[in-house]
């Protein structure tokens, strides 16, 4: 039996680790390779303090980043505990004297995965790198103006950090949700040597300049398609017999904004008057009856 045909074929039960760099577009030819040598050196050293074998390890480059996968004899609470902390004091050295900092974020999930001659593939694969990159993390290491940010998905908070060991601490996690490609799922986000993360939301939308004097918080402009909605139902004659609702509120050419709106209903004449001087006697109306008869 060809057993690395096998291997081949079937998954092994892994932690996938996608390392990605911050805001590596902004670097030159020349300090993009010195940037790459920089994120080695700080994975290789942390995998040699935490006392990892590097035959256990698959590492695949990315350009910006590295893609790992540690293979399941090594305990995840080694990688998640000592290695992270040996990743952030290293990176802390690297970025020392620095005007640009090196910043990192690092996504975490346990899966099953396939490797073949080019690399590893699988959804494991998949969720670890989509951590790593999400806006969320992105946002989080800027708002805090952060060196490292570690995202692991919610199977890995529970079945291990939860639990605490060593270098561990559940309660310096925040748990957020995000919308992937795949779908929404939680993630849970830590900054090694600091407290649980606050984590940002959306910035609110600036108000629009069209709803400036909508105080009440409701849309000014569906009232206003309620209000003619509302006149066009009484209006059987298709003429709009109300009086516009706006005339109420202007006093001398202009919009009184504290006078109330006003709303009629009007079967048969009438007619609105504001503001008129009359020089003589005015009648306003229609005269009917013995009340229209002239007296002699």
């Amino acid at each position: 039996m060809d057993h690395d045909a096998m291997d081949l074929a079937e998954a092994r039960y892994e932690l996938v680790i996608s390392v990605d760099a911050r805001r590596s577009g902004e670097y030159d030819d020349v300090d993009k390779q010195r940037m790459r040598e920089r994120i080695y050196r700080v994975l290789e050293a942390a995998f040699s303090h935490a006392k990892v074998a590097r035959d256990a390890v698959h590492m695949e480059d990315r350009g910006d980043g590295v893609l790992l996968s540690v293979a399941g004899r090594i305990a995840v609470t080694r990688l998640l505990g000592l290695w992270m902390v040996e990743v952030h004091e290293n990176l802390r050295d690297e970025n020392r004297g620095l005007s640009v900092p090196l910043g990192l974020r690092v996504g975490m999930h346990v899966g099953p995965v396939r490797h073949d001659g080019r690399g590893i593939s699988g959804r494991a694969v998949d969720l670890a790198c989509r951590l790593a990159d999400s806006p969320l993390a992105r946002r989080l290491l800027d708002a805090e103006r952060a060196d490292l940010v570690l995202v692991t998905s919610q199977s890995l908070y529970e079945d291990v950090v939860s639990s605490g060991g060593k270098f561990i601490e559940p309660a310096h996690y925040s748990s957020a949700r995000l919308e992937l490609k795949e779908g929404e799922v939680t993630a849970w986000f830590h900054l090694p040597g600091r407290p649980a993360p606050e984590i940002p939301t959306a910035a609110p939308a600036a108000p629009d300049a069209d709803r400036a004097d909508d105080v009440d918080g409701v849309d000014d402009a569906r009232d206003a398609r309620d209000v003619s909605d509302t006149r066009g139902a009484d209006d059987a004659g298709g003429v709009d017999d109300a009086p516009d609702v706006d005339d109420a509120r202007r006093v001398d050419g202009e919009d009184r904004a504290d006078a109330p709106r006003a709303h009629y209903t009007v079967h048969g004449d009438m007619s609105q008057h504001s503001d008129n001087v009359y020089q003589q006697p005015v009648h306003i109306g229609r005269i009917t009856g013995d009340a229209g008869r002239r007296k002699g």
